[in-house]
């Protein structure tokens, strides 16, 4: 038998269950998708921006996925360990919590695809003050996910914005901040964030690269869309900078972005009420407030400096490497957008061994091997694993976990897009059918393995009762799931509200108006 229990409802999460059904049409399995959030999509929901509605076109598809009769949502589920602090107590307070452990007795095949939900944060800038925030802050705020701080970014207030980072996230960031709110009243914007971008004070956006033109993260879509902006004006970018960039190789992606570079944006500066530039070369080393009123000069409302290091690319690594040159740079809030990463849950006990054992500390995501499957050492007393765990343990000393699983960011990374992810996902996918496949007429999953390499000396990890149950009530759900305080929401409930958010974006001339909880 196969049930299967995923944990995450996003895109990654139901492409698998999707591809799953597709190969298996009239196979008598099960799928369980357990998600924090009342709603399904993760990203697609509460990741992609909301002038980007073409995007979440592959909603249609999710939805042909969870009307297959094998399929079960179960919203408003956090699996993990209860709460800690009392921001998580806060935010997860009507949530149902979930042990993994009392999943783990229901389901005979378990995915994790909770994603990379967490923002990376500087070394040398705040993680969150007044003045500096992650741009995963602001993306929630736009895109109302409930499992955020919903906090407005200060935009009365900041008529100089920075953000660090150039992926597609900071110009994302930067479009939604500059773009004419009546230009996203037609789009899925929450009247609330509407109200703030009415009244935003917002005249300069400065994005700050790390590294040159051709290391941008961003693509050539989201800069053409930012040099189109009807309101805002790019400031040149230095000649020589441009100049120095065209001398090298470049890919048709890095030729795109050096052309629009070049070309500029549409309006001209000194044409519009705003304006918007790209600082190549340049990295954040200090954040200050300005205290005294007498240093402020004529700019009281920039109240910070902002301390840059030059730097320079090694052309070998393509490494940034400071040097001794500064510049600093007066601004009103600084905003990070240096990428996502997952972090250590409790799904290490699912090896039966060290808690937190699949969570790669330097890659910050769980570590698998091609076909998706979680891995953990053979053994547990190596030195290398006593030092540092799993970031550091070579191939050979890492097996497979028996039916358990990963995809999506939370096992490559945040990295991609879309395509990707369902490239990803689809791939998981045929492993967990073949891994099934292949273990109908044998005892032991092919993907477990108890051999340690040659010349290893080391007690192995007694686990042949492997994590996973081959028998299970195919009807069965965890207790806390049955009998819990709070709602858990079907994928019937979630089509009722998506149904109420439409009708309400009706009223108003719009795609759609969120509800902050049903």
């Amino acid at each position: 038998m196969m049930k299967l229990a995923i944990i995450g409802g996003g895109p990654s999460a139901f492409y698998v269950a999707g591809r799953i059904f597709s190969l298996l049409k009239n196979a008598p399995i099960k799928i369980h998708m357990y998600e924090r959030r009342w709603s399904p999509y993760g990203l697609v929901r509460y990741g992609v921006a909301p002038d980007h509605p073409e995007v979440k076109n592959c909603i249609h598809k999710f939805e042909e996925t969870a009307r297959d009769p094998r399929f079960r949502f179960f919203g408003n589920v956090f699996v993990g360990h209860p709460p800690k602090n009392e921001e998580d107590k806060r935010l997860l307070s009507r949530n149902v919590v979930l042990p993994v452990d009392s999943l783990l007795g229901h389901y005979t095949h378990l995915l994790v695809a909770t994603g990379c939900p967490f923002p990376r944060f500087h070394l040398k800038l705040p993680r969150r003050s007044p003045w500096c925030l992650p741009a995963l802050d602001i993306v929630h705020w736009y895109t109302y996910n409930q499992l955020s701080r919903h906090r407005p970014p200060p935009l009365e207030n900041s008529p100089h914005i920075s953000i660090i980072g150039a992926g597609n996230v900071a110009l994302d960031v930067a479009r939604i901040l500059l773009t004419p709110p009546s230009q996203l009243e037609k789009y899925d914007v929450p009247e609330h964030v509407l109200e703030v971008l009415h009244r935003s004070k917002l005249r300069h956006v400065s994005i700050i690269a790390r590294r040159g033109p051709l290391d941008a993260a961003f693509t050539a879509k989201e800069l053409r869309e930012m040099m189109n902006l009807p309101d805002s004006a790019m400031i040149p970018i230095p000649k020589n900078v441009l100049d120095e960039a065209a001398k090298s190789e470049m890919t048709r992606q890095q030729s795109r972005i050096l052309q629009l570079l070049q070309k500029g944006s549409k309006n001209v500066p000194g044409s519009t009420q705003k304006t918007w530039s790209i600082d190549f070369f340049r990295n954040p080393v200090k954040l200050e407030t300005i205290e005294k009123k007498e240093l402020l000069g004529e700019a009281p409302d920039l109240p910070l400096n902002l301390k840059l290091a030059h730097t320079e690319v090694d052309p070998k690594t393509r490494q940034a490497r400071e040097t001794q040159e500064f510049t600093n740079l007066r601004t009103s809030l600084v905003v990070t957008s240096l990428g996502f990463q997952a972090e250590p849950h409790d799904y290490g006990r699912i090896a039966n061994s060290y808690e937190g054992e699949n969570y790669d500390k330097r890659l910050h995501y769980i570590r698998t091997d091609a076909g998706g499957r979680l891995l953990r050492p053979i053994s547990t007393d190596h030195p290398i694993l006593d030092k540092s765990g799993l970031e550091s343990a070579p191939p050979e000393l890492l097996k497979p976990v028996d039916r358990v699983y990963a995809s999506g960011w939370a096992s490559v990374g945040a990295k991609g897009v879309l395509a990707s992810t369902m490239m990803n996902a689809y791939n998981v996918a045929e492993t967990i059918v073949s891994d099934w496949l292949a273990s109908q007429d044998k005892s032991v999953s092919p993907a477990a393995d108890d051999t340690l390499p040659a010349g290893h000396k080391g007690n192995k990890v007694e686990d042949l009762e492997f994590p996973m149950k081959s028998q299970v009530n195919m009807d069965s759900l965890p207790e806390e799931v049955k009998e819990s305080a709070h709602p858990v929401f079907s994928f019937d409930d979630w089509k009722k509200v998506d149904e109420e958010e439409v009708r309400r974006g009706e009223e108003r001339g719009k795609e759609r108006e969120r509800v902050d909880w049903p």
